[in-house]
C-alpha cells in the first residue's frame, strides 16, 4: 500500500491520519475492492481546485475565436418531440 492510498478499512482505523496527511502530503486515495473509490483532500486544496474564475460571458469575451470571423449557422429545424 503506497503511503497516500488506503484501503476503506484501514482509512476507518486511522481516519485522522488520512486528514492529516490529505493536509500535509496532498490528496490520500481510498480503495474499495482494490478499484480507487474516493479521494480525500484538504479543504483548502478542494477550494482552490473548485474555485470559480470569471462568469460565462467573460469567458466568451476572452475567447480566442473572439473577432475571428468565424460564422455559425443555426438550425431552422423546429425542435424535435419529446415523448412524456
Amino acid at each position: 500500500m503506497n503511503a497516500d492510498t488506503w484501503t476503506v478499512a484501514a482509512a476507518k482505523a486511522k481516519f485522522s491520519e488520512v486528514i492529516d496527511r490529505a493536509q500535509s502530503k496532498g490528496p490520500q486515495i481510498v480503495t474499495r475492492s482494490g478499484r480507487k473509490s474516493v479521494v480525500v483532500v484538504s479543504a483548502d486544496e478542494w477550494e482552490r481546485k473548485t474555485k470559480r474564475v470569471g462568469n460565462l460571458a467573460e469567458f466568451f469575451a476572452n475567447s480566442p475565436l473572439r473577432g475571428s470571423g468565424m460564422r455559425v449557422k443555426r438550425s431552422k429545424e423546429a425542435p424535435r418531440k419529446v415523448k412524456m
